[in-house]
């Protein structure tokens, strides 16, 4: 089959899923020399809405892991979406730990909304809370691979007869009934950080930067140092402020970001599924 359109949408609070979607969007649109569309719906305005999708279709669907599964604050806005028996690769990104059970999960949502998956991969980027965990990835390796894993999928959209394919989703790794990744001490102590806010620091400009970037809306654009809202420890106020203004200094969380770096530095691996 030859699809109508590519389409790349994603959610990416500091560019890394969308580096990654971008580059097997593209390299897809290129490869069918077929236009290309895109949403984005990490700005709040941008989850009143979905695009309408044609079953001619070919959707790469992005989204960052967060505690092992995909951000539940989304959960409502992606309950709301339909593929229109589209083609769909979910794509999920990690921050070199592991992506546990994110892909499977989004895999099962897409497949529940009227998209058939054909293909998925799971790729580690910096990590939201650190500058050194997986730092500057996705680089140029992981682009290639993700280039190599959208040709493979053009090689196989390409023999799929439409009229006779008997859809079968796509099998990923993960277990959909787990729950999310707990951090904890070396003692054992749970961690929870999910009240803690970003605070911020005399070099801010006012710039507004931050509140821009917040996916919640949760920054006040009236004074930016105040987080009215919900926190998802996206990172995208700290990693975006031109002068570092934002920082978090809660204990706990600080003590789960230098374990993740202690443990995590080796280089993870993408995997994809075809």
């Amino acid at each position: 089959m030859t699809p109508f359109s590519i389409y790349k949408i994603y959610f990416s609070p500091t560019g890394t899923t969308k580096k990654i979607v971008d580059t097997i969007g593209d390299e897809l649109s290129r490869l069918f020399a077929i236009k290309i569309k895109t949403y984005d719906f990490t700005p709040p305005s941008h989850r009143q809405s979905f695009p309408e999708i044609s079953p001619e279709d070919i959707v790469v669907f992005g989204l960052p892991t967060y505690a092992g599964r995909l951000p539940n604050l989304l959960l409502n806005y992606l309950d709301t979406i339909n593929g229109n028996s589209a083609f769909a690769i979910p794509v999920v990104t990690f921050g070199n730990r592991a992506y546990d059970n994110a892909l499977v999960e989004l895999r099962n949502l897409l497949e529940q909304h009227d998209f058939m998956t054909i293909g998925a991969g799971a790729f580690s980027c910096e990590h939201s809370f650190s500058y050194t965990l997986a730092a500057g990835r996705p680089d140029e390796r992981d682009i290639a691979f993700a280039k190599d894993f959208a040709s493979k999928m053009h090689a196989k959209i390409l023999k799929i007869n439409i009229n006779e394919h008997v859809h079968t989703a796509i099998h990923v790794d993960g277990d959909a009934l787990s729950g999310y990744y707990q951090p904890q001490t070396n003692s054992g102590v749970k961690i929870d950080i999910r009240k803690v806010k970003p605070k911020t620091s005399s070099a801010c400009i006012k710039c507004g930067l931050c509140a821009e970037s917040c996916p919640m809306g949760s920054i006040s654009f009236v004074d930016f140092s105040q987080v009215t809202g919900i926190c998802i420890k996206c990172g995208a106020c700290v990693k975006k402020c031109p002068t570092h203004a934002k920082y978090f200094d809660d204990e706990g969380y600080l003590y789960h970001k230098t374990e993740l770096e202690k443990k995590y530095m080796r280089r993870a691996e993408n995997k994809i599924f075809i």
